[in-house]
């Protein structure tokens, strides 16, 4: 089982910096006083799936998923 856990920690720590990673490169959610005179884009105007922005948002949930499975499995005592 050691080797096990060796590997999974392996993994956790690999996931733990890409989780950072991602997150940095997210833009901001904050559009500023122009959201509030309708001025900035809505966020079903834009083709969010496809974009790279999309992609980020889509891999951030992955990736965060992951770390909770992670962390539970590393803090079973087996």
């Amino acid at each position: 089982m050691g080797v096990l856990r060796v590997i999974l920690t392996i993994l956790f720590v690999i996931d733990c910096i890409a989780l950072t990673v991602v997150v940095l490169m997210q833009e901001g959610k904050q559009q500023g006083l122009g959201s509030i005179a309708g001025a900035a884009d809505s966020y079903w105007g834009k083709n969010k799936g496809r974009s790279m922005e999309g992609g980020l948002v889509r891999a951030t949930t992955i990736m965060a998923v992951l770390f909770f499975v992670f962390a539970i499995i590393l803090n079973l005592n087996f």
